[in-house]
């Protein structure tokens, strides 16, 4: 069983920028694929970024290419996710996932473990 625990939302202005952590209890955090999702009010949760288990792999949505940047650390069992110029459009929980493998990386039913979440809000 792994466990992830999400940290680092809040509120910001427009065009300002956060950093998510997601920490993970695991030993073999490094085998692991991570994503981030998020999932704002009345809408369905949505593929965001993932990072392959040697972070020598990233894809994002591209809605926020360019602006989104992911990142791990396995030696601190943590991945980030690096938020810059946000948009209100931004604003949604933010969680992060695991799973054992990088292919169809989008697909949310791939993903074995998640986070409880972190609001984030982007304020107009």
């Amino acid at each position: 069983q792994v466990q992830l625990a999400e940290v680092g939302g809040g509120l910001v202005q427009a065009g300002g920028s956060l950093r998510l952590s997601c920490a993970a209890s695991t030993r073999t955090f490094s085998s692991y694929t991570m994503g981030w999702f998020r999932q704002a009010p009345g809408k369905e949760r949505e593929f965001v970024a993932v990072i392959n288990w040697s972070g020598g792999a990233t894809n994002y949505a591209d809605s926020v290419k360019g602006r989104f940047t992911i990142t791990r650390d396995n030696a601190k069992n943590t991945v980030y996710l690096q938020m810059n110029s946000l948009k209100p459009e931004d604003t949604a929980v933010y969680y992060c996932a695991a799973r054992t493998y990088y292919s169809d990386y989008a697909n949310i039913n791939g993903y074995n473990y998640w986070g409880q979440g972190t609001q984030v809000t982007v304020s107009s």
